[in-house]
């Protein structure tokens, strides 16, 4: 939110230089993030003067330029060559003289120097109007009007010029009172007058007004709790025009383009009081009647933007007499009834709006409006009067138009200020100090929250409705410390605190002890939005409310998350990537379905380029191995299928118990170029509830180093190229034996030499007995069973 110095001036009074005002708003809790300069005209026209144009030849040695001679005062003339088709002696122009900046619209500068131009001497420039940031006009010279310009004098003297200071506030949602500059003002000065700090605070009352003759428009409110109050002006003769420098110089400063007198001064009502205001033209409502309520769903509604909506019912709508939509209340005004340069009587409307009704239908529209930002979270249900009273001077006096008749008003039941038992003891609990009562009692006047009794241990308190974020006892402490000063409430010396042991039932301690092991293996943790924008809707968890459609769905899957941290890693060239993530799924189907994954993601090389290994790239391998050190704490068997998966060309699962534990898997080429990445991208996840629930089963145990030598064997097998290492080593791994240890395929070989479609598996077997040193025929044994069930299963031959 940007706010204007100049017109926080308006509201408070005070001798602090704006890096002090800044500094002071961010202790209150109203945050500046910078504070920029601001120019109505850049550069100020600093160095440009009024001169006259003496004489004007043609160039010499240049058929497109003129030499001219300019008297700039105290009788100097300047030698100026000029370009411009319409520069002629006589002319009253101005000049900007040598050491002038002038200013392109990007804000880069240009110095005017003395040079030669085509052999002749130029001292200055003749400026035309884009030059000097008055307009975008460049048809030639500016020539000004001899008899109100005095040549010599500096040319900003005729124009009212504004520089300004704007503070960048990053403001919290909650606060509803501050989305204004006489909100800002308003806690500034509760701050500063409360901490020795002096400033004059000017409070905002409705304006007298005189109004002409009677109307004849009528207004109808068809539910209250949508608008509790709606405050309506005809104002007729109105003259939409430009609007004076002032205001446009108001509304530049803090972003906004200037459009004409009416809508700048609803602008400038909203970003000065807080309020939103909205005009009609007042000959397009039909039956002279406006009407706050409901239409049928369905009903189609054309808003200032031209875009044709489809309304859903539950918009509060302003209606004319025959029911027709002219605005989404609150939201955004409609096309057909909207103020033009024609409109000659308008309806002015201010109110106080439902904010969750006004919420919803933003959202629903996609429609986020400076009137819908303050209205969704309520704005001061007691300044509606003020406002409008304020906007119909400004009217008056800018537009020339005349008040008709009485204001139309509807405010059944008044909004009432919350009601607050504060006590002393919970304050000095929270705060961790004590604040005399006077203080506390201080603050709060210059909070404008009123003390209705003073109890035995604290304070009846009411606070004012326009701070809507106010209504605990907890609130109002928040609220007396930010005024007090965090920075006056000491640190303790020393923390307490009882440190929790995990054991091997809680699902952090399997957490941290993954994430652990993952670091270790060259790992980095990332953290990814649970919202996300989904192209299929199937299954798929969907906001009611969500912000924008880019966070419309809860996520389905980690790997879109990592596969963008990647992307955005890879084009600032750091290609070779290894990330993992802990993090919640999705899912909606007979009911909504929620689980916890941990998600691993891997690419570009296994090690940095080196002389020993100029290439090592990461492979499918690599990551499954990463996977099976984290099972390894599991202490549970596993077996592996193929997995048929759109996001993977290649991928497998490990399951247990029939259940899959592990998906692992190359990303799929088709999903690779979706998000623009041309190298590959190996993705394993893995269920944590359910690694969780295993290792709560099969407690992982240590033993004794044995004291007898492991005995190594291996069988070379010649196999069908269709079978599978893996069913083959469940065929080893079911082996009665007590004595095999280990299991490993130490070499593949296809090609040469070996029969068609048989390829070659060597494979190394490792024997223990922890009792006793093995003998050689119990070796045999072992290996004779072996080899028999690899013939009965697989049909393997022996390789000698």
């Amino acid at each position: 939110m940007k706010i204007s110095n100049n017109w926080l001036k308006d509201f408070i009074k005070t001798e602090l230089k704006t890096e002090r005002i800044g500094e002071f708003l961010t202790d209150i809790g109203l945050e500046v993030e910078g504070i920029d300069q601001f120019e109505s005209v850049k550069g100020s026209l600093e160095g440009i003067v009024v001169g006259k144009v003496l004489t004007c030849e043609k160039h010499p040695n240049a058929d497109k330029l003129k030499k001219t001679t300019v008297d700039v005062g105290n009788g100097k003339v300047l030698n100026i060559v000029c370009g411009a088709p319409n520069v002629e002696a006589g002319q009253t122009v101005p000049v900007a003289v040598v050491g002038t900046k002038i200013y392109d619209k990007s804000g880069s500068f240009f110095e005017i120097k003395e040079a030669k131009i085509r052999g002749e001497v130029s001292q200055g420039m003749i400026c035309a109007e884009d030059e000097l940031g008055l307009s975008d006009d460049h048809g030639g010279i500016m020539v000004l009007d001899e008899e109100k310009y005095e040549v010599g004098k500096d040319f900003a003297d005729y124009f009212e010029l504004s520089n300004d200071e704007v503070f960048e506030i990053g403001l919290t949602p909650n606060r509803t009172d501050a989305m204004s500059h006489y909100g800002v003002a308003r806690d500034l000065h509760a701050y500063l007058s409360t901490n020795q700090q002096k400033s004059k605070f000017e409070k905002l009352s409705s304006e007298s007004l005189q109004s002409e003759d009677s109307h004849d428009f009528t207004l109808e409110v068809e539910d209250s709790e949508l608008c509790p109050r709606y405050i309506g002006a005809v104002i007729r003769d109105v003259k939409v025009a430009e609007s004076p420098d002032w205001l446009k110089n108001r509304l530049k400063a803090i972003g906004l383009n200037p459009i004409n007198n009416i809508v700048d001064i609803t602008n400038y009502i909203l970003h000065g009081y807080g309020q939103p205001l909205h005009a009609f033209d007042a000959d397009k409502i039909a039956d002279k009647k406006v009407k706050v309520g409901l239409v049928k769903e369905g009903t189609k509604f054309t808003t200032l933007d031209g875009v044709e909506r489809t309304l859903n019912g539950s918009e509060i709508i302003i209606k004319d007499g025959k029911d027709q939509p002219m605005c989404i209340a609150g939201v955004f005004g409609g096309a057909h009834s909207g103020v033009s340069s024609e409109t000659s009587t308008i309806f002015l409307e201010s109110a106080y709006f439902n904010p969750v009704a006004v919420r919803k239908a933003a959202k629903s529209h996609g429609l986020n409006t400076d009137a819908s930002f303050r209205f969704e979270r309520g704005v001061d249900p007691n300044i509606t009067r003020t406002a409008i009273t304020h906007a119909i001077k400004l009217i008056q006096e800018l537009a020339e138009g005349k008040l008709t008749g009485e204001l139309l008003e509807q405010y059944p039941k008044k909004i009432e200020d919350s009601y607050v038992i504060l006590r002393f003891s919970k304050i000095e609990q929270i705060l961790g100090t004590k604040i005399h009562r006077e203080k506390v009692k201080e603050i709060l006047k210059a909070l404008d929250i009123q003390v209705l009794n003073e109890i035995q241990n604290g304070f009846e308190v009411s606070v004012p409705a326009y701070r809507a974020d106010v209504t605990r006892e907890i609130d109002v402490i928040e609220e007396i410390l930010r005024i007090y000063g965090y920075n006056k409430i000491d640190a303790p010396q020393k923390i307490s605190f009882t440190p929790v042991k995990l054991n091997a039932k809680d699902q952090d301690e399997l957490e941290n002890n993954w994430a652990r092991s993952l670091q270790a293996l060259g790992f980095n943790e990332v953290m990814n939005n649970s919202l996300t924008s989904v192209k299929d809707e199937t299954d798929a968890v969907k906001l009611l409310n969500p912000l924008s459609g880019d966070l419309a769905f809860m996520r389905k899957s980690l790997l879109e998350g990592l596969l963008q941290n990647a992307v955005y890693n890879i084009n600032r060239k750091n290609a070779d990537i290894k990330f993992f993530e802990f993090g919640k799924i999705y899912h909606k189907k007979e009911q909504y379905l929620e689980r916890k994954q941990l998600a691993m993601l891997v690419t570009g090389r296994e090690v940095a380029e080196n002389w020993l290994q100029p290439k090592s790239a990461v492979s499918f391998y690599n990551l499954k191995a990463y996977v099976k050190v984290l099972l390894e704490k599991l202490a549970t068997d596993y077996t592996e299928t193929a997995l048929s998966d759109e996001r993977f060309s290649d991928a497998l699962t490990y399951e247990v118990k029939g259940k899959t534990l592990v998906r692992i898997g190359k990303v799929s080429p088709e999903l690779l170029k979706e998000f623009d990445i041309d190298q590959d991208c190996f993705y394993a996840e893995v269920e944590l509830e359910f690694a969780q629930e295993l290792r709560s089963e099969n407690e992982l145990k240590f033993r004794d180093i044995p004291k007898f030598n492991t005995i190594r064997r291996d069988l070379a097998l010649l196999i069908d190229k269709n079978i599978r290492y893996q069913d083959i080593y469940r065929t080893a791994k079911n082996n009665k034996s007590r004595f095999i240890k280990n299991i490993n395929l130490f070499d593949v070989y296809e090609g040469k030499n070996l029969p068609e479609g048989k390829k070659s598996y060597a494979m190394s077997f490792e024997l223990l007995n922890e009792e006793k040193t093995l003998e050689e025929k119990e070796i045999s044994a072992v290996m004779d069973s072996l080899i028999k069930s690899f013939q009965k299963e697989f049909n393997a031959e022996l390789r000698s």
